[in-house]
Formats: C-alpha cells, structure tokens, sequence
C-alpha cells in the first residue's frame, strides 16, 4: 500500500504545541510518511531580520524528524496559520490547526484574506465556531469541531508530576505556584516587571513564560526578555524558561493560577478547570485601525477569573485567585463549556479520524 505523505507546517517553533499530540497520532501510523517545515523563524540583529534555525530542531532530527522546504506532492498539510501560497502546495487537503487560541483576531484577519482557498479548520469549541460565522470570513472553508488537540497530553496525564518539574527548575514543590505568561503585544510585562516578583517573593513560586516572539527581536523588542533575565537573578523563588521551552503545556500543569493579559494560555487555563488572574489593558489597535482583540479583555471571563488593573493589587489578586469563590467555579464551568468541546484526551484523535474520512472522499 503507498503511503500517504503528510507535512506540518509548523513555522514557528513554539506552534509545534499545537501540534504534538497529532504529530504523535501522525507518526505512530505506518500508512503516513510525516515531513516537517520550519520557514518562518527570524531573528533580529542590527535591524536586519536574519533566518534562523534554533537549536532544538537538531534535537528534533536526531528525535526522526524529516525536515523540508519542498511544498509540492502532499496529500495533507496542517499549518498553525493560513499559508502565503496556497497554490503552491498543489491539490493537497489543506488544514487550519490553530496555533493559538484566545481572543486576538489574527485567525478572522488571516482568513479574510484567504476566502477562496478552502482550509479544514479545526477549532476547539462553540465559541470559535460562532465568531469565525461571524466574522464572514470562513469563505470557501469548512470548520470541524474537535476540541483542542494541544491539551490533550495534559488529560491523558502526561503532565502529572509536578513536583518533579518544579524540582528541575530549582522551584519548591509545597509553594504554590504561579505562572506568568505575558504575550508580546499587548502587554502588561512593561507595568508589572517588578510588581509580580515582590508580590510572589513571600509565599509562592514565580514561573515566566514569555511569548517566542519576545526573544527574536522581529515582532517585539529584544528588552522584553533582558527585563526578565535582568529580575530572575535577584529572585531565588522565580525562573524564567528559556526559549527552548516551547510548550507552555507543562508548566500550566504544574501552576496554581496564571497571570496574562490577552495571551492564549488566559483561555487555555480555564480549560484545565484553575482560577486565572486577567491583568487589565486599554483597547489596542492594528495599524489599520481594527481592534487587536475580539473581545474586550477587561471582560473577559469576569465572573470567572480574577481582574487587576495595576500592578500594586497583584498580591491580592493572587490571594483570590488561589482561594476562588464557589460563585467563580460555577461561571468557570459554565464558560469552560461554551468554549471548549471535549476535554477528554481525545482532540488529537478525532481530528485525525476527521482527516482520514475527508482523504476517503
């Protein structure tokens, strides 16, 4: 029987999180032949944006991984994004895998300039479903309502031994423990760079997370890593994950509760059944005028997770965020099933028996 070829086209090291859990389903499969193409990583030096190819991709090869910049002769492709060249990788079954879930409106805006290419666009709740109908930009796509595969690990729990994590990291076990996990833009790294390690420093642990692009210098400044290496080193209680840690996954396991303002773990992190505190930000726009969000973070989630709007609460944000009201689990739960389907382990798995039906046609 031939095989199937099959490429993921992850262009960004931190989307393979996205991915994984398929990746595996993909790879385990004898009837698939799997490539990989990593074509958009940049770093930027002396304002020039140079191609780079990080070192865990080595690691990744040595791991089996075929890389390849050829686009032509696929049967399936799964990209984290929409693709510049559609056209380009033939009559392949062209899937939408969101890298990044959350309320950013780059998914409506990609797709507005793609309403003729049709995707298969794999979304993780009712939600995503109702606001890519609204949008008006689903086009010639179809969407399937499979759950989110990138949690998958974390039900079938992979993700259990959280004292072994935060050992690694030189972090204590019986401390709880907060993750901060900021996106590049917007931001509320800039307003709490101190604030979140002097309001931890007593009784918690302090993970950070920055997003992948706060360390290539392109679409955010190199400063916003330095802050965070500048602050970890005066802080024994805290860590900041270097960007070979791509999967936030993990360390979203192992946190009591999560600060972020309009980053996609805010939204993941209801999934896992945890308070999250949403650290609140002004309407911001795109250079064209349309709002970086789709909903109004300061809205966001409001009943069910906590709000703070400057950096001098944060130690009583935590504190509320650690002790939720049984007010804030039940609109928790409520939410969590209006934007997630599933959460069962099993994302990864109907997204490829929804492959395989579609490959049957």
């Amino acid at each position: 029987m031939q095989r199937r070829r099959l490429l993921f086209k992850i262009g960004f090291v931190y989307h393979k999180a996205a991915f994984d859990p398929v990746i595996e389903l993909f790879r385990q499969d004898d009837r698939y032949d799997v490539f990989f193409a990593l074509d958009e990583e940049r770093v930027r030096r002396f304002f020039i944006n140079f191609r780079h190819r990080p070192a865990i991709v080595d690691e990744w090869v040595r791991d089996g991984y075929r890389f390849t910049e050829e686009k032509a002769g696929f049967d399936v492709v799964i990209a984290g994004d929409t693709v510049r060249d559609a056209p380009a990788y033939g009559p392949a079954l062209l899937c939408f895998l969101n890298h990044g879930t959350g309320i950013k409106n780059i998914l409506y805006r990609n797709l507005s300039h793609n309403v003729d290419t049709r995707y298969e666009i794999f979304v993780e709740g009712r939600y995503r479903v109702e606001r890519i109908a609204e949008s008006g930009f689903q086009g010639k796509s179809a969407v399937h309502l499979i759950g989110l595969p990138k949690l998958d690990w974390y039900f079938q729990g992979r993700y259990a031994d959280r004292a072994g994590l935060l050992k690694r990291w030189g972090l204590d076990p019986d401390r709880p423990t907060v993750l901060f996990a900021p996106t590049y833009k917007p931001t509320c790294m800039y307003d709490v760079q101190d604030a979140i390690f002097t309001a931890t420093e007593s009784r918690c642990n302090l993970i950070v997370k920055l997003h992948h692009y706060s360390w290539m210098g392109k679409y955010a400044p190199h400063r916003q890593h330095r802050i965070f290496e500048r602050r970890v080193k005066k802080y024994p209680h805290s860590v900041l994950l270097p960007v070979t840690e791509y999967n936030i996954v993990p360390y979203m396991a192992a946190a009591d509760t999560l600060l972020s303002e309009a980053s996609s773990t805010v939204f993941d992190f209801l999934a896992l059944g945890k308070t999250g505190i949403i650290y609140d930000l002004p309407p911001l726009f795109h250079s064209d005028g349309q709002p970086l969000l789709t909903d109004d973070n300061r809205e966001f989630l409001k009943d069910a997770f906590v709000h703070v709007g400057s950096p001098d609460r944060l130690g009583d944000a935590i504190e509320r965020a650690l002790h939720p009201t049984d007010a804030m689990r039940a609109a928790a739960d409520a939410q969590r099933d209006y934007y997630f389907y599933g959460l069962d382990g099993r994302a990864s798995r109907r997204m490829k028996d929804t492959i395989e039906c579609l490959l049957a046609r």
